[in-house]
């Protein structure tokens, strides 16, 4: 007989089955709850309400354990390259050979925007934040694609997929250069993902340009550490949209608009701010931990602890150690790193942070990479977001996979006035 669990409220008792996942964990199964009692759970932010059961990621907070597709994290960004960790997120087994090479010449065929697609950057103004442009390129691309937004249809999906993933690079470059007031580059075919995204970011007409390998590699690095992270804000948000059967293209940018959030994406951005305002005030790190713990002070540490992870983060153990290796190839001297260094000197040994498991997690040091490599700071977000998009993806394909997929519609419980009478506007006080 399957386990059960009991909930008794006054002198009523309901069963709710068990679930348990392939690593053990256990989880109530609400699903019939309001039918068999008429109540509902109440959780707010869903913390600690499983909203589906996935195959994709599977992560440890506890331990400090990432795995996709039952990969651990440390061998990916070992072994593979961003394009071969899309193909696993997204179809679920690492690629054979002849399969990679498919897809990567797939990808290459739709690295290009329509012409008319290029027009739209000449709306935005040019200090605007590129990820409200990418939100809104990659909505607009759905009007362009009309061949291939049914989410039912397996080729439809197939063309897209390939078709964000190639041009999301190519989108995210193009707010760079209209911010910075350079001719957008094409880009080039038979260079890798990573190489081609940087080329045409930092190469200019009047000149030949090859990135640096270290560089590349970098990239390759932080794009596979942040590729996907199990059920985030941004990854329910397309999950959320992709439940109504919205085309995929509708779906990423609202992911992309979750993901803008500084208390998401955008803390990668915050750190960095954080790390200056340390450095032009005289470096005192001891002042600004200080304040850290002061609770009635307001100043937070950036980059430090993580909703999930009550270890030391993986991704940001793989991260950091690539930042130490293209510091030191580049002979860098950067100041940032050195306080951010400093910093987390302190919260693996200052008491207040070991005793709240304030560890750094990834968003600490992947701005520091993004400086050396040249990226500007409203870029780190955008960079997140290209990582990111696999995982997107994956769920939003598995979710239509599921053979229960129902529209997402959570309850609430309403804390509002109850029914009151009318009063005509000229009887009111």
């Amino acid at each position: 007989m399957a386990e059960t669990a009991k909930l008794v409220v006054g002198s009523e008792q309901v069963e709710l089955p068990l679930f348990v996942g392939t690593e053990g964990e256990r989880a109530i199964d609400i699903s019939r709850l309001r039918s068999d009692s008429g109540l509902v759970t109440l959780d707010e932010g869903y913390v600690n309400t499983g909203s589906t059961r996935s195959a994709i990621t599977f992560l440890d907070g506890e331990r400090g354990i990432l795995r996709y597709r039952g990969y651990p994290i440390e061998t990916l960004c070992a072994n593979c390259d961003f394009v071969e960790v899309c193909y696993l997120l997204i179809y679920g087994e690492l690629p054979t050979r002849d399969q990679l090479e498919a897809f990567r010449a797939s990808i290459c065929r739709h690295t290009m925007l329509h012409e008319d697609v290029r027009q739209f950057y000449n709306g935005f103004p040019s200090d605007a934040h590129p990820m409200g442009i990418l939100a809104s390129v990659v909505a607009a691309l759905s009007t362009f694609y009309q061949d291939s937004l049914d989410p039912h249809n397996p080729r439809h999906v197939e063309v897209s997929i390939h078709r964000l993933l190639a041009k999301l690079p190519t989108i995210a470059a193009y707010s760079h250069k209209k911010s910075v007031g350079q001719p957008f580059i094409y880009p080039q075919n038979e260079r890798s993902y990573c190489d081609n995204f940087l080329q045409m970011m930092f190469a200019v007409p009047c000149e030949p340009y090859e990135s640096d390998p270290d560089f590349v590699h970098a990239l390759n690095l932080l794009l596979i550490c942040h590729a996907d992270h199990e059920q985030n804000c941004s990854t329910s948000t397309v999950r959320m949209v992709g439940s109504a059967d919205a085309n995929l293209f509708a779906c990423v940018a609202a992911g992309i608009s979750a993901l803008w959030g500084p208390l998401h994406g955008g803390a990668n951005e915050a750190v960095v701010n954080m790390l200056e305002r340390i450095r032009d005030d005289s470096g005192n790190v001891q002042k600004y931990v200080n304040m850290a713990k002061d609770r009635n002070g307001g100043f937070r540490l950036m980059g430090f602890g993580h909703r999930v992870y009550k270890n030391f983060d993986p991704r940001a153990k793989i991260i950091e150690a690539e930042c130490r290796k293209l510091l030191s190839k580049m002979s860098i001297r950067d100041p940032l790193f050195e306080i951010a260094q400093q910093l987390e000197d302190v919260a693996l040994n200052d008491d207040y942070f070991v005793e709240r498991k304030l560890y750094p997690n990834v968003d600490f040091y992947s701005g520091v990479i993004y400086r050396a490599i040249g990226i500007p700071v409203p870029m780190f977000t955008v960079l997140f977001a290209m990582g990111r998009l696999p995982g997107w993806i994956a769920h939003w394909v598995e979710m239509h996979e599921l053979s229960n997929k129902r529209i997402y519609r959570p309850r609430q419980v309403y804390t509002g006035p109850t029914e009151r009478e009318f009063v005509p506007v000229n009887q009111r006080g």
